[in-house]
């Protein structure tokens, strides 16, 4: 009896397979890395990927009626993460305030810890945000904004000085905001 001939399978080349799992690699690496990167951002520190109202120089819309409506209470509570630029007042962090002065910063990440220790008074009430926010804008900077939350309260605001300098920008994120009882 006569067998008939089959086709041998074919098999990737040694080269092939390993160009095959080069690209493999690179395509889960570089989705595990953009995960976690949701996944940090979104996740722990209470702070808002993108929430509220904006408002831009110029506007009044919600979100000016809401931050007419906002009046900083003397105790609160909140977290902070400070980006961008070259300053002092960078890192994480978890603020309590009473009678309108910050009485505790506790560094949340590193940079936030060095910053508490070292320069403790750099850690500013929302109210002091606030007034950042209102000198950039007097000041004539490329970008001065806000968001605002449902209640008025700010939960984003960016600064760009002069939109061409570098290490100008400051992004402030503010999350875990509770008022403090009356």
């Amino acid at each position: 009896m006569a067998v008939a001939p089959t086709a041998a399978p074919t098999v990737a080349r040694p080269a092939d397979r390993a160009g095959i799992r080069a690209r493999v690699r690179a395509a889960l690496i570089g989705g595990l890395v953009g995960g976690l990167i949701c996944a940090v951002g979104a996740c722990g520190t209470g702070l808002p990927a993108s929430s509220g109202s904006a408002e831009k120089p110029g506007t009044r819309g919600a979100a000016a009626q809401h931050r007419a409506a906002w009046r900083e209470p003397g105790s609160y509570t909140y977290t902070l993460l400070s980006t961008g630029g070259e300053r002092s007042l960078l890192g994480t962090f978890r603020i309590s305030v009473r009678d309108g002065a910050v009485v505790d910063a506790v560094g949340l990440d590193d940079t936030g810890r060095r910053v508490a220790e070292s320069v403790p008074d750099a850690v500013p009430t929302i109210g002091g945000l606030l007034a950042e926010l209102r000198q950039a804008r007097r000041d004539g900077a490329d970008r001065a904004e806000a968001q605002y939350a449902a209640d008025g309260h700010p939960v984003r605001i960016s600064l760009d000085r002069e939109e061409n300098a570098i290490d100008d920008e400051t992004l402030y994120l503010i999350g875990d905001y509770a008022p403090g009882k009356k």
